[in-house]
């Protein structure tokens, strides 16, 4: 499988659950977070506050878990990284990223940074993000501009991120974040910017079989 990722910075200015049953009562229903499999303290419901994109209709269950993940990134970085990130490659079966400079800064970054912004979810970078992921999904074309003239009529971004051959929310930000083969780890600072705005669209794409596109704005 190859993968392939880019991204974009505009010149802007800005900045499962368990049910039993008793013969009582029914207890709630509990959502897990995507991250509970890495360490179940990601399942307390204070966590909840982060999945900003439950409610956005416009988008996938797929779509709103990344922005789910992305926030808990974001919000909890040290956490993350101590949790997430640090059995990541054994997740994914790739000790030897584990060894990788890209890896190894991420791990020594995240456990500094401060907290940022929430990520929401906002139509217009929907429209503009999914308009180009299907466009170029459809042609096999990878990059950031428009290839037909109703997705430039639906730019809405002054960051974006293009992430090839990964289909799932966690694969997705993984690579992002972790940036390897990009010198100037330019997912990584978009994705830890100050944007509070977001779409997410993840569609099929002829040559790496999936793509996803991350349009930001404040």
């Amino acid at each position: 499988m190859k993968y392939l990722l880019i991204a974009v910075i505009s010149l802007l200015p800005g900045r499962p659950a368990i049910l039993s049953k008793t013969a009582v009562a029914h207890p709630p229903v509990v959502e897990l977070s995507p991250l509970g499999i890495f360490d179940k303290s990601w399942n307390d419901a204070s966590y909840a506050v982060c999945n900003t994109a439950e409610g956005a209709a416009f988008m996938s269950d797929k779509e709103k878990e990344l922005i789910y993940i992305l926030n808990l990134a974001r919000r909890y970085p040290a956490q993350f990284a101590n949790t997430v990130l640090r059995q990541y490659p054994s997740y994914i079966n790739n000790e030897r990223l584990a060894r990788s400079d890209h890896y190894q800064s991420l791990l020594r970054t995240m456990r500094l940074l401060p907290q940022s912004t929430l990520l929401y979810p906002d139509a217009l970078c929907y429209a503009s993000a999914a308009c180009h992921a299907s466009s170029a999904g459809v042609k096999g074309y990878v990059g950031h501009d428009r290839i037909n003239a109703d997705c430039k009529k639906q730019v809405h971004f002054q960051g974006e991120c293009c992430d090839y051959g990964h289909g799932e929310p966690l694969d997705i930000v993984m690579a992002l974040l972790i940036d390897e083969g990009v010198a100037n780890l330019g997912h990584r600072l978009i994705c830890f910017s100050t944007y509070n705005k977001i779409g997410v669209a993840i569609e099929p794409h002829k040559e790496y079989g999936e793509n996803a596109v991350l349009d930001f704005y404040y």
